[in-house]
């Protein structure tokens, strides 16, 4: 017990009003372990065990949220596992009527699927050829959750009636819940074979394709039962997912309409069609189309999930972690709604709070791999390095995986001797990453290994310029030519980084010198030349890391500074609606094959560089040029949080938002600090 006493017994209460008895009495018993006559904690206890939740609460009145979770439950039709988690709240609770009313219900309805399941067979004792009884037996013991004896009653219907189409169909429906998606898809094609216009069977086959991620097979699945029922709202509805997943998004919000047009009170199209928009960016519309859903079904969990991120996207995140709350006391075992709002917290810098969240999330779902991963980001921005990378490595486990693991055969685990070992290291994400990253290939030089980095071409120019023996390679090579594999971002784990241990050596790569000699030439040298860059690519990931270039527009009026533009693509267009000099460098400005040869032999030329959270950030820091950072409120994980300077790049310093969006105050702060360099410095 590492806290102290009264917290833990704080802690102890909190649980106890949030229905987590189990946890509470566990709290109680560490303090009485220690502290036998603790009155607060004999109280507690005491309380606890006599079912009072708060001062002055019956012990007649169970925990709301698992009142919540057991009525979810018993709607879902999970009869079984209802009466197994009510059991222990009735002992608790005897006189809570409305536990007994759910276990009634529960047993009720069980006694009604045993009820019809007694009568099929009673049907087919009299008449063992019965084959619409073992079907409609099926039908009753996969709603009970009895999936493999459906399985088994529809092939013995079928067994009676080899072209019983509706029997095929259904059985498709047990495979497909059971997770036999291929088995499902072949019982949904011999249904079709005996009965060519069986809408539904077209249907329930492009669901299970879906599910299998063949999205171009259940697109055509699903037009086919649209062509024999076109007011199949259903098939329109699960086609528009399909699109959408497929990433045609204009195609799936016109398949979510037409769902709607036949269904007006269509919910699920109106919460789908909702997740379309905000794939697309359109936010407001989003919101609206969830909105519309919650309007048709106020106790629709995923409509508010859902609404909750399109809300976080757009920035407003108080607004978004209500919508969680409201999707959790709907559904008070919405796992993805503990990490949606998990996330939320995050970039508010609720970091205790989004940690707590992203672990009640893996309590409901303990496979969560989305949920492990980004609960390393709390640990990281907070200089929790060995903690966070260990749980940075659930990115390979994640359903869109980022990066894929090392091979079973040739995993290393960070003790196994590298001497005379080869060893590949494989890129993963940005170019940023790649050049942040690369640092830790002399580390495994340094422990005896022959080292392959496994990177694409354009990089290979800027990074041969690493002190390292590193080979580098477009394709991965394979048995018996190596040893060990590992994706890059891996190192930082494997090699047990701290924040003392960051191998920080700097400069760690280099510009060429005849390209850096030959840009020098085009620039003043009387001038203090400021490298600029405001903005990475438009995506979700960049979502308020990047700045309007108009920000620069005081720093351009400091005495004798020289902007100089380092920025390519996406934003460039800026340059020509500013009324301050910006220098540009022409379409010759690395046009070649190799990434970044130019930008950095330009870098070498500046006196300083500023930047948003770009690659140019992390080259300018592994060059060791003196580079400011401008960052977003919250920032990625890499800059951390309280601090000025980076860890990870001596010659860098740090300007963070006091304020969520207000890149104003950062640039106040630049502009101050600038011209006290160009004081410090003469010019």
């Amino acid at each position: 017990m590492s806290l102290p006493v009264e917290k833990v017994l704080r802690k102890a209460q909190s649980l106890m009003k949030a229905g987590e008895l189990a946890e509470a009495e566990e709290l109680y018993k560490q303090v009485l372990s220690k502290f036998p006559k603790n009155k607060k904690a004999i109280q507690g206890y005491q309380k606890l065990k006599a079912g009072i939740t708060s001062k002055g609460a019956s012990s007649s009145v169970p925990p709301q949220g698992q009142v919540d979770e057991l009525v979810g439950l018993y709607n879902q039709r999970q009869f079984e596992e209802v009466l197994a988690k009510i059991k222990p709240l009735v002992s608790l609770f005897p006189k809570a009527i409305t536990l007994h009313n759910i276990q009634g219900a529960s047993n009720a309805a069980l006694q009604r699927y045993d009820a019809a399941i007694d009568s099929y067979k009673q049907a087919i004792k009299i008449k063992p050829d019965y084959a619409e009884a073992y079907s409609n037996m099926g039908v009753a013991l996969k709603d009970k959750g009895d999936l493999d004896a459906a399985i088994d009653s529809y092939k013995q219907a079928l067994k009676i009636k080899p072209d019983y189409a509706e029997a095929y169909s259904n059985m498709g429906n047990a495979l497909k819940d059971k997770g036999d998606l291929d088995a499902a898809i072949d019982s949904y094609k011999q249904a079709i074979k005996i009965k060519p216009d069986y809408a539904e069977a077209y249907y329930n086959m492009g669901n299970a394709l879906n599910d299998k991620g063949d999205l171009d097979a259940a697109i055509d699945s699903y037009k086919q039962a649209l062509k024999i029922k076109p007011d199949y709202a259903e098939a329109y509805s699960n086609m528009g997912n399909a699109l959408k997943d497929k990433g045609d998004l204009d195609a799936a919000i016109d398949s979510y309409k037409q769902a709607i047009k036949i269904k007006p009170d269509y919910a699920e199209a109106y919460s789908n069609m909702g997740n379309a928009l905000k794939d697309k960016g359109d936010l407001d519309a989003a919101i609206d189309s969830y909105k519309q859903a919650l309007k048709i079904k106020p106790d629709y969990a995923e409509a508010y999930s859902n609404m909750g991120v399109a809300l976080k996207e757009k920035g407003e995140l108080d607004a978004a972690i209500d919508s969680y709350k409201q999707a959790i006391k709907i559904k008070p075992d919405y796992a993805e709604a503990y990490y949606n709002m998990g996330n939320a917290l995050n970039d508010k810098g609720d970091l205790d709070a989004a940690i707590d969240s992203y672990k009640q999330a893996i309590k409901i779902k303990p496979d969560y791999a989305e949920a492990y991963y980004n609960l390393s980001f709390p640990d990281l921005l907070q200089g929790s390095l060995e903690e966070g990378f260990k749980l940075y490595e659930w990115r390979s486990r994640k359903k869109k995986r980022i990066v894929a693991p090392a091979r079973a055969n040739f995993i290393w685990d960070g003790k196994q001797s590298l001497n005379s070992k080869r060893f590949v290291a494989y890129e993963e994400q940005g170019l940023g990453d790649t050049i942040q990253f690369c640092r830790y290939l002399p580390l495994l030089e340094q422990k005896g290994a022959d080292v392959t980095f496994k990177v694409k071409p354009v990089l290979h120019t800027l990074l041969q310029t690493m002190s390292s023996n590193a080979s580098f390679s477009t394709s991965h090579p394979e048995e018996p030519e190596i040893d060990f594999e590992t994706p890059l971002m891996s190192l930082p784990n494997l090699l047990n980084t701290s924040l003392e241990t960051i191998p920080a050596t700097n400069p760690y790569l280099y510009a060429d010198h005849d390209r850096s000699k030959a840009w020098g030439e085009r620039f003043s040298k009387d001038r203090f030349k400021i490298g600029i860059c405001w903005q990475g690519s438009k995506t979700k990931v960049d979502f308020g890391r990047s700045f309007p270039l108009s920000l620069f527009e005081g720093i351009s009026k400091t005495p004798n500074v020289e902007l100089i533009s380092l920025h390519k693509g996406e934003g460039e267009d800026q340059i020509a609606n500013i009324d301050f000099d910006v220098t540009t460098l022409g379409p010759d400005f690395d046009a070649g094959p190799d990434a970044f040869v130019d930008t950095a032999a330009v870098m070498m030329n500046c006196d300083l560089i500023i930047t948003s959270d770009t690659a140019v950030a992390h080259l300018a820091g592994a060059l060791g040029c003196q580079t400011w950072v401008a960052l977003k409120h919250i920032p990625d994980w890499r800059w951390m949080l309280n601090r000025s300077d980076c860890p990870w790049y001596p010659t860098m310093t740090l300007y963070r938002q006091k304020n969520r969006g207000d890149w104003a105050d950062v640039f106040y702060a630049i502009k101050h600090d600038l011209s006290l360099l160009i004081d410090q410095k003469g010019q």
